[in-house]
C-alpha cells in the first residue's frame, strides 16, 4: 500500500513539472520583477463603470480598484472617478482628477461629484458630506445646494468660519421660503451673523 502512494506522489510531482515546463514560466517572481498585467480600459459608459466600482469606493480599496479597472476617458469618466475618491474620503485625490481636466470641463465633473455625494448629505452624514460639498463648491461657487450642505456640515462639525461663509452665500443665491432657507437663517443667527 505504501509503495502505491509513493508512486502516485512521484507521478503527481512529475505531472506538475511537466505543466510548469510547458507553460514556460517558473511561477516565481524574481526580485525586481512583477507579474502585474496592465489594466484594460473599460469598454462601457462612465456610469456603468461607476456602478461596477462603487462598492470599492472606500478608503481601503479605492486606489487598487481604480488601477485595476481605470475609468473611461473624458469628462464623465473623470467625474465618476473623482466621485469614487470623494466617497472614499480621498478629497485631494478627487481634486487631482478634476484638476487634470481642462478648465472648461471641471465644473461638469464637479456636477457628477455633487450628484453622487448629495444623497450622503441628505442622509445626514455630515462628516463625509462636508468635504465632498466643499470640493464641489470650489468648482461651482454658485451651487446653492452644495453651499447649503457644506455650511450645515461645517456648523455641526464646529467649523464656524466656513459655515458662515457658505451659508451666507447660500442665502444670497436661494430665495425660496422653505426649510433649507429657514435652517440656514437660523444657523447664521446662532453664529451671530446676519444673513
Amino acid at each position: 500500500m505504501h509503495r502505491a502512494l509513493y508512486a502516485a506522489g512521484w507521478g503527481y510531482v512529475a505531472l506538475c513539472g511537466l505543466v510548469v515546463a510547458t507553460h514556460g514560466g517558473s511561477g516565481v517572481a524574481l526580485p525586481g520583477t512583477s507579474h502585474v498585467t496592465p489594466a484594460a480600459p473599460f469598454g462601457g459608459a462612465a456610469g456603468e463603470w461607476f456602478a461596477q466600482v462603487k462598492p470599492f469606493c472606500n478608503a481601503v480599496e479605492v486606489e487598487v480598484r481604480q488601477q485595476q479597472t481605470p475609468p473611461p476617458g473624458g469628462v464623465e469618466g473623470a467625474g465618476y472617478s473623482a466621485a469614487c475618491y470623494a466617497l472614499a474620503g480621498k478629497i485631494e485625490r478627487a481634486r487631482t482628477v478634476i484638476d487634470a481636466l481642462g478648465a472648461g470641463d471641471r465644473s461638469q465633473a464637479a456636477s457628477i461629484v455633487f450628484n453622487i455625494g448629495h444623497p450622503v448629505a441628505d442622509a445626514g452624514d455630515d462628516q463625509s458630506a462636508g468635504p465632498i460639498m466643499r470640493l464641489v463648491v470650489s468648482y461651482q461657487p454658485d451651487n446653492y445646494m452644495a453651499l447649503y450642505h457644506a455650511g450645515m456640515s461645517e456648523y455641526i462639525l464646529g467649523q464656524m468660519d466656513f459655515a458662515r461663509t457658505h451659508l451666507r452665500k447660500f442665502i444670497e443665491l436661494y430665495h425660496e421660503p422653505d426649510g433649507y432657507r429657514n435652517n440656514a437663517v437660523e444657523v447664521l443667527g446662532r453664529l451671530g451673523a446676519k444673513p
